[in-house]
Protein backbone atom coordinates (compact mmCIF):
# COMPACT_ATOMS: atom_id res chain seq x y z
CA UNK A 1 0.00 0.00 0.00
CA UNK A 2 1.22 3.59 -0.75
CA UNK A 3 0.37 6.46 0.94
CA UNK A 4 0.69 9.70 -0.76
CA UNK A 5 0.69 12.68 1.37
CA UNK A 6 -0.77 16.29 0.09
CA UNK A 7 2.50 18.14 1.40
CA UNK A 8 2.03 21.72 0.01
CA UNK A 9 4.40 24.59 0.68
CA UNK A 10 3.35 27.39 3.34
CA UNK A 11 4.04 31.10 2.19
CA UNK A 12 5.81 32.84 4.95
CA UNK A 13 7.08 36.13 3.69
CA UNK A 14 4.80 36.98 0.67
CA UNK A 15 6.40 40.13 -0.09
CA UNK A 16 9.59 38.26 -0.78
CA UNK A 17 7.78 35.48 -3.01
CA UNK A 18 6.28 38.66 -5.31
CA UNK A 19 9.74 40.52 -5.56
CA UNK A 20 10.92 37.11 -6.64
CA UNK A 21 8.50 36.71 -9.37
CA UNK A 22 9.03 40.16 -10.17
CA UNK A 23 12.73 39.08 -10.59
CA UNK A 24 12.45 36.10 -12.36
CA UNK A 25 9.96 37.62 -14.57
CA UNK A 26 12.71 40.27 -15.51
CA UNK A 27 15.24 37.88 -16.30
CA UNK A 28 13.45 36.42 -18.90
CA UNK A 29 11.85 39.03 -20.52
CA UNK A 30 8.45 38.82 -19.98
CA UNK A 31 6.49 41.87 -20.12
CA UNK A 32 3.99 41.17 -17.39
CA UNK A 33 4.18 38.95 -14.22
CA UNK A 34 1.48 37.60 -12.00
CA UNK A 35 1.45 38.01 -8.24
CA UNK A 36 -0.16 35.73 -5.39
CA UNK A 37 -1.48 36.67 -2.98
CA UNK A 38 -2.10 40.21 -2.66
CA UNK A 39 -1.78 42.08 0.39
CA UNK A 40 -1.44 45.71 1.42
CA UNK A 41 2.27 45.98 1.65
CA UNK A 42 2.54 44.69 -1.54
CA UNK A 43 0.44 47.06 -3.81
CA UNK A 44 2.08 50.12 -1.62
CA UNK A 45 5.71 48.65 -2.68
CA UNK A 46 4.41 48.64 -5.69
CA UNK A 47 3.09 52.09 -6.08
CA UNK A 48 6.79 53.23 -4.53
CA UNK A 49 8.30 50.98 -7.93
CA UNK A 50 5.70 52.84 -9.60
CA UNK A 51 6.21 55.95 -8.94
CA UNK A 52 10.03 55.92 -9.49
CA UNK A 53 9.54 54.32 -12.81
CA UNK A 54 10.50 50.90 -12.55
CA UNK A 55 7.25 49.32 -13.18
CA UNK A 56 4.56 49.70 -15.46
CA UNK A 57 1.25 49.83 -14.76
CA UNK A 58 -0.65 46.83 -12.05
CA UNK A 59 -4.14 45.53 -11.48
CA UNK A 60 -5.61 44.34 -8.34
CA UNK A 61 -8.01 41.36 -9.24
CA UNK A 62 -9.93 40.41 -6.60
CA UNK A 63 -11.07 36.17 -6.89
CA UNK A 64 -12.92 36.21 -3.45
CA UNK A 65 -9.77 34.85 -2.07
CA UNK A 66 -6.24 36.33 -1.35
CA UNK A 67 -6.33 38.43 -4.23
CA UNK A 68 -3.92 38.06 -7.21
CA UNK A 69 -1.61 41.38 -9.10
CA UNK A 70 -0.60 41.75 -12.70
CA UNK A 71 1.98 43.91 -12.62
CA UNK A 72 3.21 45.49 -16.43
CA UNK A 73 7.41 45.54 -16.31
CA UNK A 74 9.03 47.80 -18.48
CA UNK A 75 12.60 46.28 -18.34
CA UNK A 76 14.20 49.07 -16.24
CA UNK A 77 14.90 46.60 -12.45
CA UNK A 78 17.20 45.48 -12.22
CA UNK A 79 16.65 43.96 -8.81
CA UNK A 80 13.99 43.64 -6.15
CA UNK A 81 14.38 42.51 -2.85
CA UNK A 82 13.25 42.05 0.66
CA UNK A 83 15.27 42.22 4.06
CA UNK A 84 14.48 39.59 6.64
CA UNK A 85 14.00 40.30 9.88
CA UNK A 86 12.53 44.01 9.23
CA UNK A 87 15.49 45.43 11.23
CA UNK A 88 14.71 48.94 13.05
CA UNK A 89 16.29 51.62 11.28
CA UNK A 90 16.70 54.77 12.98
CA UNK A 91 17.14 58.13 11.22
CA UNK A 92 21.10 58.45 10.95
CA UNK A 93 21.26 54.63 10.09
CA UNK A 94 19.42 55.37 6.93
CA UNK A 95 22.76 56.16 4.65
CA UNK A 96 24.35 53.44 5.87
CA UNK A 97 21.52 50.98 5.34
CA UNK A 98 21.22 52.66 1.61
CA UNK A 99 25.24 52.27 1.15
CA UNK A 100 24.94 48.78 1.85
CA UNK A 101 22.31 47.51 -0.26
CA UNK A 102 22.07 50.42 -3.07
CA UNK A 103 25.16 49.82 -6.61
CA UNK A 104 24.96 53.79 -6.56
CA UNK A 105 23.61 57.14 -4.94
CA UNK A 106 22.53 58.10 -8.11
CA UNK A 107 19.78 55.76 -8.06
CA UNK A 108 18.00 52.81 -6.35
CA UNK A 109 15.41 52.73 -3.37
CA UNK A 110 15.18 51.45 0.27
CA UNK A 111 11.75 50.78 1.60
CA UNK A 112 10.96 51.85 5.16
CA UNK A 113 7.83 51.42 6.77
CA UNK A 114 7.53 54.15 9.05
CA UNK A 115 5.04 55.39 11.49
CA UNK A 116 4.04 58.02 8.68
CA UNK A 117 3.71 55.04 6.18
CA UNK A 118 5.87 52.78 3.80
CA UNK A 119 8.22 55.34 2.02
CA UNK A 120 11.80 55.19 0.71
CA UNK A 121 14.46 56.61 2.23
CA UNK A 122 15.05 59.92 0.97
CA UNK A 123 11.15 60.37 1.73
CA UNK A 124 11.81 59.14 5.49
CA UNK A 125 15.31 61.60 5.58
CA UNK A 126 13.35 65.02 4.63
CA UNK A 127 10.76 63.80 6.78
CA UNK A 128 13.12 63.18 9.62
CA UNK A 129 11.53 59.42 10.72
CA UNK A 130 13.05 56.01 11.21
CA UNK A 131 11.47 52.73 10.69
CA UNK A 132 11.81 49.17 10.10
CA UNK A 133 13.44 48.54 6.19
CA UNK A 134 11.66 46.40 4.06
CA UNK A 135 13.17 45.81 1.19
CA UNK A 136 14.62 47.72 -1.83
CA UNK A 137 14.67 47.87 -5.75
CA UNK A 138 17.03 49.40 -8.23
Amino acid sequence: VILLLNRSMVLTNVLADACQSINNAGRKGKRQVLIRPSSKVIVRFLKLMQKYGYIGNFEQIDDHRAGKIIVQLNGKLNKCGVISPRFDVQINDIATWANNLLPSRQFGHVILTTSSGIMDHEEARRKKVGGKIIGFFF
